[in-house]
């Protein structure tokens, strides 16, 4: 009798142990984030293939091939992008480095996690440096902070809005990995917007570069855009990646249109390139807090 009640006892423990260990895992199927995000249609599904056309992803297609988005997570995000680059009035810098962060919950290795989005501290603070300056309001719905509308009577800047990035992606809807010295590598394989995270991103991006059509590539910004990421130093990977997602994008979108439209879009490809070399080759000065919080104008 004692032995049968010791067995028990150690199926018990093992069926505690493994409750724990499986806590928070979804078996690689896309969780739906809750929160500010609207849930996926493939709830309980593995991240799959997106189709083009009008099934496509309207912003962070670079996960196209596997994710757990379609438009209905992707539209916020391109509304985000939008208001911030208006009325929000943010740097070149800030809108990349949102775009990546509003894209995060596309990655398959996040769409499969439950809860929202979890950030790494260090892309935070890279967000917050770049994004202090611009404006910011608390959204009437999801009552979490986001870009400031044309309509917004409230804005202020975000760094009058929250004193550090970890504030900031909390603010904005995203769960935050704070860092362990003693298990930083482990910290950041965890998280979106570690080294780790971001080589994936840029592996992605180097693979779907071939989808470009070859008509694009017969300008020569493929080349010149080629040979300016393979300039990059592994200290730089953040902007490769949010190069890739913006730049990407564009050169497919140019496949679509006439030739006079090609022209010009390339033209703004190559722009938004040279700047963006500009910009890694300089040191990103801390964002600087503007007026009171309140009404801009």
């Amino acid at each position: 009798m004692k032995k049968r009640v010791i067995g028990f006892s150690f199926l018990f423990l093992l069926l505690n142990l493994f409750i724990a260990f499986s806590h928070g895992k979804s078996d690689g199927m896309c969780v739906s984030q809750g929160g500010r995000f609207p849930p996926f249609s493939s709830e309980g599904k593995p991240p799959k293939k997106v189709g083009k056309g009008s099934r496509d992803l309207t912003l962070c297609r670079l996960f196209r091939k596997s994710t757990c988005c379609n438009a209905a997570q992707t539209h916020p995000a391109l509304m985000s992008i939008r208001r911030l680059a208006s009325a929000g009035e943010a740097s070149q810098e800030c809108l990349q480095l949102w775009e990546l962060l509003e894209c995060s919950i596309c990655d398959p290795r996040v769409g499969v996690q439950p809860g929202p989005p979890l950030i790494c501290t260090s892309f935070c603070d890279r967000v917050y440096d770049a994004c202090s300056s611009a404006y910011f309001s608390v959204d009437a719905k999801t009552q979490v902070l986001a870009p400031c509308g044309i309509k917004e009577f409230v804005c202020g800047r975000a760094a009058e809005w929250v004193p550090n990035g970890t504030e900031l992606c909390r603010a904005a809807g995203f769960a935050v990995k704070l860092p362990d010295d003693k298990y930083i590598d482990m910290e950041e394989a965890s998280c979106y917007g570690g080294k780790v995270s971001l080589d994936k991103i840029s592996d992605s991006w180097k693979a779907s570069r071939f989808e470009v059509p070859q008509k694009a590539e017969s300008f020569g910004i493929l080349e010149d855009f080629r040979q300016w990421v393979q300039e990059m130093t592994l200290s730089e990977t953040v902007s490769w990646a949010v190069g890739g997602m913006v730049l990407t994008s564009g050169l497919l979108f140019v496949s679509r249109r006439k030739s006079h439209n090609q022209r010009q879009k390339l033209a703004a490809i190559q722009r938004t390139a040279r700047k963006l070399d500009g910009k890694i080759n300089q040191a990103t000065p801390p964002g600087s807090p503007g007026s009171r919080k309140g009404s801009r104008r």
